[in-house]
């Protein structure tokens, strides 16, 4: 087998959902912005003015809040449902451009450019990210190299130095580069494995492919292995590009205010579970057990810590909603305790199968199951056209004053006109 003949690109939004929200507010351009995480808590995207003023990824915002205004920083709680919908979008105009794209995150994509020539492969690049920023506006940077890990290294060249798209297949400065490439900038290199590695000696990504293969099977594992290997040039982790289908479903949010009240819980968990068993749906799972579960904040200065949580099995797997919503609440009822300021609440739905699974039994209504399997899909093709939560149950409540905190939402939601923003034409 020649590695050579691989080549493998990958394609990173650049500062995605910043780019997201300047999508839809050009005035924001080259000007210095972030975003926050749920709650406005942490900073989770940055423009590169933002960079620049040394604000930080992970920083916590009440930390900068004075360096953001001073410096006029325009900011934005997260718009989970806007960068989704614009993820979707990029994704598939990336499929156009080649016949295997491994999806590796919401703003990353692995694309296997192997029928493409080597002479062309700067050019083809080069017309991705023309066609990308033209269908969806949203930039982008390109890293060309034979394995993942090098094309990794090959995008984080490209974002570092703003070239756009970098080559390493055309290049003969690959050694050059990896010698400026920290140990703990190697994709699959985590903190344990760069002390480990530092205290070898190894402190570049060019130590690391010139060790000895021996020395790095005897001291390391087999992620460590490939990892060499890739930067060796060797192909050794392989494009997904089907995803594994999920064991479990998990959804789960802090609240903005804390909440006491049996009611307010009631409507968290209704949501979430309402969400949970979307998204099985939309996998063509069924669950048979669900985990309902409850917390204050570990943190809190005054008042004792209570967190609790309740398995219920079921007799017949299921996804419809109805059903999980009322054995979700019922496992409520039994964990909830008066007197405490609750600060988290989810849902975990887990041994998840395939439909065709879990067969009819005694137990089953084929009559009443078909019904409750139109009326699931109506609701989903609802709130798939029309945006979540347009058709929900009145339990999941209506104000929901735990939500999520957002005092810097954009309110952009490309599935409702109302939210839209609008051009006056003068």
């Amino acid at each position: 087998m020649l590695y050579s003949k691989n080549k493998i690109a990958l394609v990173d939004c650049n500062s995605f959902y910043v780019s997201c929200e300047r999508l839809f507010n050009p005035s924001l351009i080259k000007k210095p912005v972030v975003v926050l995480s749920s709650n406005d808590g942490c900073i989770i995207s940055r423009s590169d003015e933002a960079k620049v003023l040394g604000i930080k990824m992970g920083e916590p915002y009440f930390k900068i809040r004075e360096l953001v205004e001073k410096n006029n920083v325009k900011v934005f709680s997260s718009n989970y449902s806007l960068y989704g919908d614009i993820s979707r979008r990029v994704m598939k105009t990336l499929k156009q451009f080649a016949p295997q794209i491994e999806i590796y995150s919401i703003d990353e994509a692995f694309l296997n450019l192997s029928s493409i020539k080597n002479e062309d492969l700067l050019e083809y690049g080069h017309k991705i990210r023309k066609t990308v920023l033209k269908w969806t506006g949203i930039p982008t940077s390109i890293g060309i190299a034979t394995t993942k890990t090098l094309s990794k290294i090959a995008n984080h060249k490209a974002k570092k130095e703003r070239s756009d798209i970098v080559d390493l297949i055309n290049s003969d400065e690959v050694d050059k580069i990896l010698t400026k490439i920290k140990i703990n900038e190697v994709w699959g290199v985590g903190k344990q494995l760069t002390k480990f590695y530092i205290k070898n000696g190894i402190s570049t990504a060019y130590e690391l492919k010139n060790i000895s293969n021996n020395w790095i099977k005897k001291n390391t594992n087999v992620l460590g292995s490939r990892t060499a290997m890739e930067l060796k040039g060797i192909s050794c982790i392989s494009m997904e590009l089907h995803r594994e289908k999920r064991k479990s479903c998990c959804v789960s949010r802090s609240f903005g205010k804390k909440v006491t009240r049996l009611e307010e819980l009631k409507e968290s968990i209704t949501a979430h579970c309402l969400n949970a068993a979307e998204k099985i749906r939309h996998e063509n799972q069924e669950t048979k057990k669900i985990t309902v579960f409850i917390r204050t904040s570990p943190f809190q200065k005054y008042g004792n810590y209570y967190s609790n949580a309740k398995n219920i099995d079921l007799p017949i797997g299921t996804n419809d909603s109805i059903e999980l919503v009322k054995q979700a609440l019922i496992g409520l009822k039994d964990i909830y305790k008066k007197g405490y300021k609750y600060q988290k609440a989810g849902i975990i739905l887990s041994g998840l199968k395939d439909i065709d699974t879990y067969k009819e039994n005694l137990f089953s209504n084929a009559t009443n199951e078909e019904g409750r399997k139109k009326l699931m899909q109506a609701i989903d093709y609802t709130n798939n056209r029309y945006g979540r939560n347009s058709l929900s149950f009145a339990q999941a409540g209506l104000k929901k004053r735990w939500n999520l905190r957002k005092q810097y939402s954009s309110k952009i939601d490309t599935a409702s006109f109302h939210l839209l923003p609008s051009v006056r034409i003068i």
